[in-house]
């Protein structure tokens, strides 16, 4: 989730040099008091209902007035007999939806107020809504996806990326762990990969949001108004032509076609150094490795939450075995644990409140987050547990 994953990205040295747009700082200095009127769109267009972000200048991001307005229309439309389709978009060219609003959820946290459980508990519901939705769902993810903004699409039958498209999952910089069902998708991607991508927060681009297997179809952004004007004119769509009319699209897409997977060469030293058990043994992997590639994820990693680290390896290779909804009900319990510790506020601290993007994480070294530590992340919370 997060708002300010973007920001959160900019902990790790290779994104210092990234110059802050004003409109990135807007969306950070957003505040609860935002007017919820028109945050969200939702129309039927003929047989298809739209779900539109509407938050441009705060990148989409998602808060609680926005899942509770989308959770019970697309269990309208699921039912609704005229209703054969769901496409979710966001507004703008920048983002499809940047993350959730953990400004917000942390300030919350720290007052006691029941936002950070609702927030949470309705957010993982939503991610099972979309993934268990009996009509077919497209996501438009076009621009930044990060953290809330994946679990509007990740769950989903079909997820169309761009050339602009920006996949993160990076909340391991801010005290958090890569949540949204983050521990169901992200050990299912090819090798290790999702583990990296867990560990480190890269960045994936364009394409290769689609060759990671985030996406399931490409298609040049310049074609994306006209992909969903096919996809509105389908009569009654069935599975089957809503995916015939995707895959043409994806065949003629020509942008970096002729690319490989930015991770391609990469794959055979993330696959071997990401397959330890603890954290430490992924961190001796990489020293031994010894690669300029190795050295660069090593330097990534010293940055992040070291409880963050091994909650996340803990959730990833727990959540490989685990249903959706089991991972959810186990996010659910990490979420709160976050929300009563110390990184998280620290985190958000450092990146979105002072911004000096120097947190003091507690423990601040590996060696001192202890397996207690991290079983108190994982127990259950009773009658507080997230139930489907």
């Amino acid at each position: 989730m997060a708002m300010g994953l973007q920001e959160a990205c900019r902990l790790v040295p290779r994104f210092r040099s990234v110059r802050r747009t004003n409109i990135i700082l807007q969306h950070l200095r957003m505040t609860k008091h935002t007017d919820t009127a028109g945050e969200i769109s939702l129309e039927r267009k003929g047989c298809v209902g739209v779900i539109t972000l509407n938050r441009p200048k705060f990148l989409n991001a998602l808060n609680l007035s926005m899942i509770r307005q989308i959770y019970p229309q697309l269990k309208k439309w699921e039912q609704d007999p005229e209703t054969f389709l769901i496409i979710m978009k966001g507004t703008g060219e920048k983002a499809f939806c940047a993350g959730g609003d953990i400004r917000e959820v942390s300030e919350a946290g720290k007052a006691n107020q029941t936002l950070a459980q609702d927030f949470f508990r309705e957010e993982y519901t939503l991610n099972n809504a979309i993934a268990s939705c009996q009509k077919p769902y497209v996501a438009l993810i076009h621009g930044i996806t990060m953290g809330g903004g994946v679990g509007l699409s990740v769950h989903g039958q079909f997820r169309v990326a761009t050339e602009k498209s920006l996949f993160a999952m990076p909340e391991t910089a801010i005290g958090l762990f890569p949540d949204v069902g983050g521990g169901y998708f992200l050990p299912r991607l090819q090798g290790k990969l999702g583990y990296f991508l867990a560990l480190t927060g890269f960045r994936l681009k364009g394409r290769d949001v689609f060759r990671a297997g985030i996406a399931t179809h490409f298609v040049d952004f310049e074609k994306l108004g006209q992909l969903e004007e096919d996809l509105l004119s389908l009569n009654s769509p069935s599975k089957e032509t809503i995916a015939g009319v995707l895959e043409s699209y994806h065949t003629k897409s020509k942008v970096d076609q002729d690319k490989s997977f930015i991770l391609e060469e990469h794959m055979d030293k993330i696959n071997r150094c990401f397959s330890a058990n603890t954290v430490e043994q992924i961190i001796e992997n990489l020293k031994q490795d010894g690669s300029s590639f190795s050295q660069e994820q090593l330097k990534v990693i010293n940055k992040m939450s070291p409880t963050s680290l091994k909650i996340t390896l803990r959730q990833l290779t727990e959540g490989s075995s685990k249903t959706l909804q089991e991972v959810l009900t186990m996010e659910y319990r990490l979420s709160q644990a976050c929300m009563g510790g110390h990184d998280f506020h620290e985190g958000v601290r450092a990146v979105l409140i002072d911004k000096d993007h120097a947190p003091k994480w507690k423990p601040a070294d590996l060696k001192e987050v202890t397996d207690e530590d991290l079983n108190n992340h994982f127990k259950s919370l009773g009658s507080n547990d997230l139930k489907f």
